[in-house]
């Protein structure tokens, strides 16, 4: 059976914890890179899923009696 991607929210929960866990440091140095290696794998994921979102997202405006679309910015 295939297992379902888990969701933006569940990923940066797990990226949280591993960050918590990171910052006691109690961890080994096995158990460290591990986490460090999941984090990492997690950020990009969460990362991504952004910028599919911001790709998806678009204002409307009213020009001329039209709605017309345009990409949503996000300031930095």
């Amino acid at each position: 059976m295939k297992q379902e991607a888990p969701s933006y929210e569940e990923s940066l929960k797990r990226l949280e914890e591993l960050v918590g866990q990171l910052e006691t440091g109690k961890l080994s140095l096995e158990q460290s890179i591990a986490a460090y290696e999941e984090g990492k794998k997690l950020s990009k994921f969460c990362l991504d899923r952004l910028k599919d979102a911001q790709n998806k997202i678009q204002l409307l405006l009213e020009k001329d009696g039209k709605l017309e679309t345009s990409p949503l910015t996000l300031e930095k």
